[in-house]
Formats: C-alpha cells, sequence, structure tokens
C-alpha cells in the first residue's frame, strides 16, 4: 500500500521518520553503504518530497497507527438492519481508518483484491480497517457489530473511544465505493437513530427523524 508522506521528524536516535498520511511513520535513515539516502540530510529535499508516496508495510498489515482520534461509532447492526452498501466493496477515505467490532454471532470480513482476501470474525474480536482500502463485510448467520472510526490526528495524544451517544459529528469525508456502488463507511451521512443512509435516501420505517 502506497501512502503520502505528509512530514518529517527526528527520533530520540537522530534518525529521520517520515510521517504519513495513514498516521503511521517509517524511518529513513541515511547509514551508508546499506541505506543511503542522502537526501534526507537537506532540508530543501525533505520537502521536496512531501506529497510523494511511500510502501506503507503497516497498512498491509491493517496495524493502527498511534495518531488516532477517536470521532464516532456507527449505530450496532445486525444480519436484517445492515445497509446495504456495506455487503458492497467500498472504502474509507484518506486519513480515516475504522475498527470493526463483532458483539454477536460472526461476520467474514474481506479485503477486496486479486484474490481476494477474507478473515472470519467472532464474538468480542475487532478488525482495523485502514484508509482507502476496498473491503466489504459478509454476515454468517447471526450477527450484531458496529464500526468505531478515528480520524489520523497528530495533535491529540491517543484516547480511548467514549460510548456512542457522546460521539461527534466531524468525521473526515469518505469515498465512495468503486464501480458505481453507494458511500458506505460515510460515517457522517448515517441516521443514528434508525442506520438508514440519508445522503439523498430515505430513513427507516418508523424513524422518528424522518
Amino acid at each position: 500500500m502506497e501512502r503520502v508522506i505528509t512530514g518529517f521528524h527526528v527520533d530520540e536516535f537522530g534518525d529521520w521518520v517520515a510521517e504519513l498520511a495513514c498516521g503511521h511513520d517509517q524511518h529513513v535513515r541515511h547509514r551508508p553503504p546499506f541505506q543511503v539516502r542522502g537526501w534526507v540530510l537537506e532540508e530543501s529535499s525533505r520537502t521536496g518530497r512531501i506529497g510523494t508516496s511511500l510502501r506503507c508495510p503497516l497498512c498491509e498489515r491493517c496495524e493502527l497507527p498511534a495518531s488516532l482520534r477517536f470521532v464516532r461509532s456507527s449505530p450496532e447492526w445486525d444480519r436484517e438492519s445492515i445497509p446495504t452498501a456495506l455487503l458492497g466493496s467500498h472504502r474509507i477515505g484518506d486519513r480515516t481508518w475504522g475498527i470493526l467490532r463483532v458483539r454477536e454471532g460472526s461476520l467474514r470480513f474481506v479485503l477486496s483484491g486479486e484474490p481476494d482476501v477474507g478473515f472470519l470474525l467472532d464474538p468480542d474480536t475487532t478488525q482495523p480497517i485502514p484508509p482507502g482500502v476496498l473491503h466489504r463485510v459478509e454476515p454468517c448467520g447471526r450477527v450484531r457489530f458496529a464500526i468505531d472510526f478515528h480520524a489520523v490526528d497528530r495533535t491529540a495524544a491517543p484516547a480511548p473511544a467514549p460510548a456512542a451517544e457522546d460521539s461527534r459529528d466531524d468525521v473526515p469525508v469518505v469515498g465512495a465505493s468503486e464501480g458505481g456502488g453507494d458511500p458506505a463507511c460515510w460515517a457522517g451521512l448515517v441516521c443514528l437513530e434508525c442506520g438508514a443512509i440519508i445522503d439523498g435516501g430515505y430513513h427507516r420505517t418508523g424513524c422518528r427523524e424522518g
């Protein structure tokens, strides 16, 4: 997974570290003859690298970065209430991570690719969802689950997620699915009362917000 460089800093050992848009850090050491990156020693050269990309193995392993700020939680869905858009390939927008939490039953989480890679999630298990990665979910019988959304934020100390009712509405705008599908990991386009995606759509029958 290629991630955009957003800045640089020096670690406690004096080595240069690239800050990536996904929230991860990656060392870009200059230690010849094995690591030759003379460009990192010049401020103008480092500045010129901002906006270019580096491969991020941590994103490929779906490892959460430390620089995250909790934004909000989705409603808790079951097999009957799950939005259709989540069943098709979709992705979370840039600089936003999801954490899928299974409360009851089993859910298959699938990373879309050639071939697809699937993981079976059991109760009380979680699955980090990196930014921009195509994925979908497949209920396996009875299931209850929710998704927490976290924004990449290097200015705030990591903090545990508050209760869903205390969540905030300032989640970043996210991308739509490929192939003409609906926005799924919308994060701000869902009704917290009935769980329906309301961007140009309708609330569920009986919803007090409809």
